[in-house]
């Protein structure tokens, strides 16, 4: 039925050349609507309210669109100063309109300049922590190499030290197995 009902105010719409619109509400709370092509649900209610002289709208949903109204124009004119701040749209403005404009870019130039340094500092920081640890770790490195280069120097001394030539004497006897590598033919 729901699709029977939209379907005659599409009818009519088109038939009779009339703004319709249709809200329809299930049982389980479902909304299904259908409005003209030429018009939207706000401006069928609007056109609504003045006809009839009710008020569709509390004053809660008044001072809400009050409200929405206001943010917008803020937010406009929002849009306006940031094209101001990037340099765009200034050839209308006034020299005293340009003014706040130029101490507001001073003030945002030394808040970067300020950060900058800010950077700049701890970077140097940084530097010289690491060119510290640097040097620590070369100090080490250096130490390492320092004893690992005397412990081979201990041993060839030691090896030099030791004389394996009078301690040791080694002969070697060749001792035939087969008779015929001695006689002499």
């Amino acid at each position: 039925r729901r699709n029977g009902i939209i379907k005659k105010a599409r009818e009519i719409s088109i038939l009779c050349e009339a703004q319709v619109s249709v809200v329809i509400f299930s049982s389980s709370g479902k909304m299904s609507e259908y409005c003209s092509p030429s018009t939207t649900l706000p401006k069928v209610l609007e056109r609504y309210q003045t006809n009839s002289g009710e008020k569709l709208w509390d004053a809660k949903h008044e001072s809400l669109s009050v409200e929405i109204e206001r943010v917008k124009k803020e937010n406009d004119n929002m849009q306006i100063e940031l094209r101001h701040l990037k340099g765009e749209d200034l050839n209308s403005l006034y020299p005293k309109e340009l003014i706040p404009i130029e101490e507001a870019l001073q003030i945002g130039l030394t808040s970067v300049r300020e950060k900058q340094m800010e950077i700049w500092k701890m970077h140097k920081k940084n530097e010289k922590l690491l060119e510290e640890e640097n040097k620590q770790l070369t100090y080490m490195l250096h130490h390492q190499q320092l004893a690992m280069d005397g412990s081979v120097q201990g041993l060839e001394l030691g090896y030099k030290e030791r004389e394996f030539a009078p301690q040791m004497t080694m002969a070697f006897r060749v001792q035939p197995i087969q008779p015929n590598l001695h006689e002499s033919k």
